[in-house]
């Protein structure tokens, strides 16, 4: 049984229970801070081939 089905079959009180100790336990591990993306942040981390735009051998019998 999967974590959300068990906190849903709790009854409502303890279900509270469930998300005060979550809420407790997040705040001793806190998210890491999202970096917001801008366009060309990837800019050097790929390469990519000289010949990526001409057909592919393996398509040669459709053609």
């Amino acid at each position: 049984m999967d974590l959300v089905t068990k906190v849903l079959d709790l009854p409502d009180a303890a279900q509270e229970e469930v998300s005060e100790f979550l809420d407790r336990i997040l705040t001793r591990y806190p998210r890491k801070a999202k970096i917001p993306l801008k366009f060309g942040m990837m800019k050097g981390t790929f390469q990519m081939s000289d010949d990526f735009d001409e057909p592919l051998g393996d398509f040669k019998d459709y053609m």
